[in-house]
């Protein structure tokens, strides 16, 4: 058992990203077949480029659902995958704890707790028991000759949601804008806010004409939707805009 950290890597994405949201949007005012516009582009990547930073500004987004990003994560907890699934446009595939025992877990503990030292040793007990009774229920059940992924998933119960969990998603580009509009924000929890900022970094680099300007999403607007109440102050409220 250990305290882990977050580790986001790109597996893939689309390849010629560029020439394919290029190409779909031509397709929306062209005569011409899309494969054909794809096959005799005589546009320069540069000019691709830039006709696509000016369809992610003027909103014109079906395009980008054409190229996708799929992203291997580790070093979070269920908490933060409770959170991730809600956003219903992506794949998933997450490290199952019916089919992998739980043995020696690892977790992760929250930076308000890790910085009490008292609240950290009440943490890793806790951990530490959990373990525990873990175990002893899956040798409870092999008394009754319930062994393997019946005892796993029976036993997984009294697991907590700092339990580390890994995950496989896939989103496609308008899907990204819309997780880091909502999860970049300082009001998001943050474990997710700080998933979703290596996200974007790497979004950032692989597709800029896409991402150089996203994120939450008081960025683009100027002004922050949530309200007094919940402003961070990085900008205005929209009433004071």
């Amino acid at each position: 058992m250990a305290k882990v950290n977050l580790n986001v890597q790109l597996l893939e994405m689309s390849q010629n990203a560029i020439s394919l949201i290029y190409v779909a949007c031509r397709q929306c005012y062209s005569e011409k077949f899309a494969g054909d516009i794809f096959l005799d582009n005589p546009a320069s990547i540069e000019k691709q480029e830039a006709f696509v930073k000016s369809i992610v500004a003027s909103g014109h987004e079906s395009p980008l659902e054409h190229v996708k990003f799929t992203f291997a994560i580790e070093g979070v907890s269920r908490a933060l995958t409770h959170q991730l699934v809600r956003h219903r446009l992506a794949s998933y595939s997450q490290q199952s704890q019916r089919y992998v025992k739980a043995k020696d877990f690892d977790y992760i503990i929250p930076p308000a707790i890790e910085r009490n030292p008292e609240a950290k040793n009440e943490f890793e007990k806790l951990m530490a028991a959990i373990q525990q009774s873990y175990a002893k229920l899956i040798s409870f059940m092999g008394q009754d000759n319930i062994t393997g992924e019946a005892a796993n998933q029976d036993a997984r119960f009294a697991l907590p949601q700092a339990a580390e969990t890994k995950i496989a998603v896939t989103m496609n580009c308008r899907e990204l804008l819309h997780f880091f509009e909502h999860r970049c924000c300082s009001r998001a929890q943050w474990e997710i806010r700080q998933l979703a900022n290596k996200m974007l970094d790497i979004c950032k680099e692989k597709l800029p004409a896409v991402f150089s300007e996203s994120g939450a999403k008081c960025k683009a607007l100027e002004y922050c939707p949530e309200g007094e109440k919940f402003n961070c102050g990085k900008y205005p409220v929209k009433s004071k805009v």
